[in-house]
């Protein structure tokens, strides 16, 4: 019986002693406490990958996509403060889509496995410095775009691993012309690098604040000056201040608005403050947005050269008129939007050259219900194919609500006073005509043309006493 006892006493010590050891930090967790610190590693080391491949664990929220047989990245808007491997993707892409992100640093070798890249979409980030050796590797880029940045100063000697490049975008940075800029604005300069650097500006010193690098005399760079930007020790030969630039009747469309060249060239010139139509559209872009915005009148020729627009967004904006060559030249556009403006009606022709306009975006508009409403409505009647919406009456109150359509249609089967006869003509009376081709053509133009421009089918003669 002692011996039972102290055997059970001798059990019960051990246990308490294992539940003891099972409590000490850093054991006890098992293969909880292993997934838990797995995942917060995982966690803190997204885009980080093994020397066996990449891990889709940890990769970026990025697309993938292939369009004319090129593989595109597409990390826009993704919140990142660094370039992801290239050993994330599930092939090397041509095409690597990184704007408006948190980048503020381009280090050497950032894009080290990029080799395959012929495109490079950096703008709208807050990049401040790019390292010389940032884009070692990418001697097939020939676009690179880095506007609407930080930038004060770039090295020439980054650009030199690129020798295939073609367009290089600078512009919307505050760059500094001082001497550290000498070499890349006498490389902007080169005649055959014509592509490189236009539209990019001095933001200091003040002597040369506003002026294009491409026009900046490099000799000019490396004086030395003091802080309110005044040379010294020149005397003999002191710089003339640089005349500011002439006020431009209208905003640059380059310098106004986002470019994005892939997949296709687009404009992003929403919210940006417009009161018209920024000038200097490329002919090559084929959708440009200008909603939310303050334009309320669209001229003739705000659209001349850009033949290939497809898609034209003027939504939520003060619009009250379109002259009728404003959008003359669209040939190729697909896409209208006007809708949440303050049209009243669309002026006679303004669609003529719109042959292959599919979408026509109207709601929101306070339409009047009067004769000047009817050009619209003939105009989709002769356009089946054009899908639209939002065509209701705003005024007046005996309309409201109702469809323009219908308020067409109503208006036209009406008989006005003025074409109110006695006479009774005998193709009216003979049942044999009732709804032959020729008949169902009539009533056709009926509705297509307004009453009182109709041509009369007989001759009056009116006798002036």
């Amino acid at each position: 019986m002692h011996v039972t006892s102290c055997l059970l006493f001798s059990f019960l010590i051990l246990l308490l002693l294992s539940s003891i050891e099972m409590k000490k930090p850093g054991r006890g967790r098992g293969l909880k406490g292993a997934r838990h610190k797995l995942t917060r590693d995982r966690a803190r080391g997204t885009g980080r990958h093994s020397r066996s491949g990449p891990s889709r664990l940890v990769s970026p929220a990025c697309s993938e996509s292939t369009e004319s047989g090129d593989f595109f990245v597409d990390c826009q808007d993704r919140h990142l403060s660094s370039i992801p491997s290239s050993q994330t993707w599930s092939k090397a892409p041509k095409h690597l889509l990184m704007a408006r992100n948190r980048i503020k640093v381009l280090r050497d070798g950032a894009l080290l496995g990029y080799e395959s890249l012929t495109s490079l979409d950096l703008q709208q980030n807050q990049i401040s410095l790019v390292e010389e050796g940032a884009f070692q590797g990418l001697t097939r880029l020939t676009t690179l775009l880095l506007q609407h940045n930080r930038l004060g100063t770039l090295s020439e000697e980054a650009l030199i691993p690129m020798p295939n490049l073609r367009y290089l975008r600078l512009y919307d940075n505050p760059w500094n012309c001082l001497c550290p800029l000498d070499s890349l604005i006498r490389t902007l300069q080169v005649p055959s690098n014509r592509n490189f650097g236009n539209h990019a500006r001095c933001a200091e010193p003040t002597r040369l604040k506003g002026m294009k690098m491409k026009q900046v005399d490099p000799e000019l760079l490396c004086k030395e000056s003091d802080p309110t930007g005044d040379p010294q020790g020149d005397q003999t030969n002191p710089i003339e201040p640089v005349e500011p630039s002439p006020i431009r009747s209208k905003p640059d469309a380059t310098t106004s608005c986002h470019t994005y060249l892939f997949p296709e060239i687009r404009m992003d010139c929403s919210k940006r403050g417009l009161t018209e139509v920024p000038a200097g559209i490329p002919d090559d872009v084929v959708h440009i947005d200008l909603s939310y915005n303050s334009i309320r009148h669209l001229r003739a020729r705000d659209f001349q050269g850009a033949r290939s627009l497809r898609t034209l967004i003027l939504s939520n904006n003060y619009m009250e008129h379109i002259d009728t060559a404003s959008l003359s030249g669209l040939l190729h556009l697909r896409e209208l939007d006007l809708s949440d403006n303050s049209l009243h009606f669309v002026q006679y022709g303004v669609l003529e050259d719109l042959y292959f306009l599919s979408q026509l975006k109207l709601a929101g508009n306070p339409w009047v219900c009067d004769y000047s409403i009817h050009y619209v409505v003939y105009w989709l009647r002769l356009h089946p194919g054009v899908r639209h919406s939002g065509l209701f009456c705003r005024s007046p109150p005996e309309h409201t609500g109702e469809s323009v359509e219908a308020y067409v249609h109503s208006y036209n089967r009406e008989c006005p006073k003025d074409r109110q006869h006695s006479r009774t003509d005998q193709d009216e009376t003979n049942p044999e005509l009732w709804n032959t081709p020729m008949e169902v053509q009539g009533e056709l133009e009926e509705e297509l043309e307004p009453s009182h421009l109709r041509v009369p089918q007989k001759y009056q003669i009116i006798r002036l006493s």
